[in-house]
């Protein structure tokens, strides 16, 4: 690759309100509608919303689950394709309005945002373009006039949004037309009314990672293709056709999305990074069958370290039950998880140590890397692509993750490897491909005094901004 087009994609850039959800890093989905009264997974539009009554709801209780297991935010299926709309929505019937729940006068958007801002985590909505009930869906224009007023009750009367969350199903619409999304008026609308919300998965900001089942690369690149953004769209808006030199086209579920190898033949390259999600249970939607099988401890955190600990977001999904609350299953594993993570990530044993690195650039020394700042970082000199760094904890310590983060507004390091001091001799610890908003290595546990980092591989000089180490040893 030239040295342009390194450079070109080192400085591609986040924007605002990218870097605020990558921040959250693990954060909540609540898929709840009818589907949780007929035991469906997608509705087909023709329930009877009397079939709706949650007596037991209790946005603070879902809220709590979430905030126990370390989540910083909450997205609800506000509307799911079933159309069915958890706010009493002026522009359709089929909505908790015509419920029984609270006699027809609840509103479960409204609750649930309360209940995020009382715990001071951030508040999301999912709303399906897929619509199953509604008469205009398939009459494109007069349906999309629908989703903008739909889009337009929920950005302006629940306070700050933090993500709007788009699906991409497309089915046939109740008079037999496939409708055709006005995927830009959406996004103008979004931006007018939530000008700080990421628009995800059918949308600019956060990327599918391409599965619902916890599956994380070993290298998630946040700078990708920029054909990406259209995947998720349906394929009259995705197919890019007669472009013979850049024909192939690089699918969400693939492997490698952003290596050398991958960019050399794009001719614009943008800010995407992944978001992982999953559910807790089998199914998105509560099933009581499924109530011995919810994740275990071990399959939740490997999805977090994948994740969180991999370049990505993690978004866990967690279905509440008939009654309107998070199931005592489900609320019990949130727990175990949010205690095991607060425990191994409780003390930064590198607070105290000393940094060195084999060269700087001015301005850009090694200590940056220890002073809790993201916005502060190491750097060799421009067109240094291999350096090293190396931490003295003072005394020996016994560790088993180091966490490294690049400065946040950059993705650089293509390959890496820590190794830990025996004696005299350096011995391997953990080697990676990309570091990213977080990479954090697990190991065995070993004890030295000694930790050093070797940028093997990177894009027109690394920039790294913190390198934490922690011990998943309970201390005593």
């Amino acid at each position: 690759m030239t040295k342009e087009l390194i450079r070109y994609a080192a400085q591609i850039r986040p924007s605002e309100r990218q870097l605020a959800v990558q921040e959250l890093e693990f954060y909540a989905f609540i898929h709840f509608t009818v589907n949780t009264y007929t035991g469906k997974e997608w509705g087909m539009g023709d329930e009877d919303p009397s079939i709706f009554n949650p007596v037991e709801f209790d946005a603070d209780q879902w809220v709590a689950a979430c905030t126990s297991a370390g989540m910083k935010g909450l997205i609800l299926t506000c509307k799911h394709h079933d159309g069915f709309c958890l706010w009493p929505s002026r522009y359709t019937e089929h909505s908790v309005k015509n419920s029984p729940w609270k006699n027809g006068t609840g509103d479960m958007v409204k609750e649930v945002s309360e209940a995020c801002r009382r715990a001071g985590i951030k508040f999301g909505v999912y709303l399906s373009p897929w619509d199953r009930h509604e008469p205009t869906y398939g009459d494109s224009p007069r349906y999309n006039e629908h989703m903008l007023n739909q889009l337009t009750e929920l950005l302006s009367n629940y306070g700050d949004i933090f993500c709007v969350w788009f699906d991409g199903a497309c089915g046939e619409g109740p008079n037999g037309k496939r409708q055709q999304y006005d995927w830009d008026a959406y996004y103008a609308r979004i931006r007018e009314l939530q000008p700080n919300a990421a628009i995800s998965v059918c949308g600019p900001d956060i990327r599918w990672c391409g599965n619902e089942a916890g599956h994380c690369r070993t290298s998630e690149w946040s700078v990708v293709p920029a054909s990406l953004r259209d995947n998720e769209k349906i394929q009259e808006k995705s197919q890019q056709a007669d472009d013979r030199e850049f024909a192939r086209r690089y699918q969400s579920d693939e492997n490698d999305l952003g290596s050398r190898a991958v960019i050399q033949h794009e001719r614009e390259l943008v800010w995407y990074p992944a978001e992982v999600n999953t559910s807790i249970r089998p199914g998105w939607f509560y099933h009581d069958f499924e109530d011995d099988q919810v994740k275990s401890l071990d399959e939740l955190l490997q999805v977090y370290y994948g994740s969180v600990g991999g370049n990505a977001t993690f978004l866990l999904n967690l279905p509440p039950d008939r009654r309107g609350l998070i199931h005592e299953n489900d609320v019990a594993r949130l727990q175990e998880l949010g205690d095991k993570l607060r425990e191994t990530f409780r003390t930064n044993l590198a607070i105290g140590a000393s940094a060195a690195a084999t060269e700087s650039s001015a301005g850009f020394d090694a200590g940056r890397l220890l002073d809790g700042n993201r916005d502060t970082f190491w750097a060799p000199e421009e067109g240094t692509e291999q350096a090293v760094v190396e931490l003295d904890l003072q005394r020996e310590q016994t560790f088993s993750h180091v966490v490294l983060q690049e400065y946040r507004y950059t993705q650089r390091i293509e390959r890496f490897e820590l190794e830990y001091k025996d004696g005299e001799h350096w011995k391997p610890l953990f080697e990676g491909t990309v570091v990213g908003h977080k990479r954090i290595c697990r190991f065995h546990p070993v004890a030295s005094r000694h930790i050093r980092l070797k940028i093997t591989e990177s894009r027109w000089q690394p920039q790294l901004a913190a390198f934490e180490i922690y011990s998943s040893i309970p201390s005593a």
